[in-house]
């Protein structure tokens, strides 16, 4: 029998979005507790730029495709694949190897998603949802009525981040670079108020909530907009870091900008987390160990959430699963104008994502 292949796109060298390849490559068989999945749609995360660049801390030796995220049918199942069969239709949260037409996965790396959900929609769930759960209620440790400021609300992390929010009784605050985005933020999202991220949104934030100040400030930007998130912060509140863009706007790896980003964003000794009573806090969805349990209940909450129509994944735009089609999406994320998720569909998956 002739050796199974699959198409992925690759890293093979670090750079602009069209260093991204598209190659044949091997793909075995699954062991006893790994299915094989035929991938009909792929989120596309700020993360994948950012290893694209060559500036991720964690990842494999070159080549390899990039993605966090899938959607798509089991066509095999391991042996001891509990629960698992052939023809399920299964969302995998893993560490890279997204951007492929068929992958093996682990089976405590499946989730299942609800029936009426198409693959584009599951896939742009994950990452994005997940992330904000864990920074809002396990780590931030909202309660109902909470004041939370999320900064970069109109993208993938912060526009679920908002319905979260709001989904739970908190009082949700965004900000935004763009007039098209804040818009999107207060009306379609529901968020109280979003500030402009280019002006001067500390005191805006702080002229709204007044004295009280934030409970829970969700920061991916890194740089002086850390600082003002903690100048913001009531006591006893918490500021959550889960990412650096501020550090990484171009195309390509720009050392001079990352340092810069880096030097502007303050470090903070215990001693100076006392008497103000707050905390900061940062999380790494992939790298949750022990705690992986909670991932997995988290999700089919938002799942179901989502079948009840309470929560909604939204997907600003897809692109083809191909070489072209990731290197447009890449281009697409890096303009910093995607309202929601932006999501690889596979040529062939148009009459599966009912």
């Amino acid at each position: 029998m002739p050796a199974r292949t699959t198409s992925a796109i690759l890293i093979e060298r670090h750079g602009a979005p069209d260093v991204l390849v598209e190659r044949v490559v091997p793909l075995r068989d699954p062991g006893p507790h790994e299915v094989r999945l035929r991938v009909d749609a792929a989120g596309v995360n700020f993360a994948d730029l950012v290893m694209r660049a060559g500036m991720y801390g964690t990842v494999p030796p070159r080549p390899y495709s990039p993605g966090f995220e899938v959607a798509g049918e089991i066509v095999q199942a391991g042996a001891e694949a509990a629960g698992w069969r052939s023809g399920d239709r299964a969302v995998a949260l893993i560490r890279y190897g997204g951007y492929a037409r068929e992958l093996i996965v682990p089976v405590q790396h499946l989730f299942r998603y609800a029936d009426g959900m198409s693959p584009t929609e599951a896939a742009a769930v994950p990452v994005a949802f997940l992330t904000a759960w864990v920074a809002l209620f396990e780590t931030g440790n909202a309660r109902p009525g909470d004041a939370v400021l999320v900064l970069s609300a109109g993208g993938g992390v912060g526009s679920a981040a908002v319905q979260l929010a709001r989904w739970r009784g908190l009082r949700a605050i965004g900000t935004a670079g763009t007039e098209t985005k804040r818009a999107f933020v207060v009306q379609r999202l529901g968020a109280e108020a979003c500030f402009d991220s280019r002006g001067h949104w500390e005191s805006d934030v702080a002229a709204l909530v007044g004295a009280r100040g934030i409970d829970i400030a969700l920061d991916a930007m890194g740089g002086r907009a850390t600082a003002a998130c903690r100048r913001l912060l009531a006591p006893l509140g918490r500021v959550v870091f889960y990412g650096m863009s501020g550090a990484f706007p171009l195309q390509r790896k720009s050392w001079p900008r990352a340092a810069w980003t880096w030097l502007r964003t303050p470090r903070f000794h215990p001693l100076e987390l006392i008497q103000p009573n707050q905390g900061i806090c940062g999380i790494h969805l992939l790298h949750m160990g022990t705690k992986e349990h909670l991932l997995r209940t988290a999700l089919g909450e938002i799942y179901g959430a989502v079948s009840r129509d309470e929560l909604h994944p939204i997907v600003d735009r897809t692109f083809p699963l191909t070489r072209d089609g990731a290197v447009e999406a890449h281009r697409y994320l890096h303009e910093r104008l995607n309202l929601g998720k932006v999501v690889l569909v596979a040529p062939d998956a148009a009459g599966r994502q009912g």
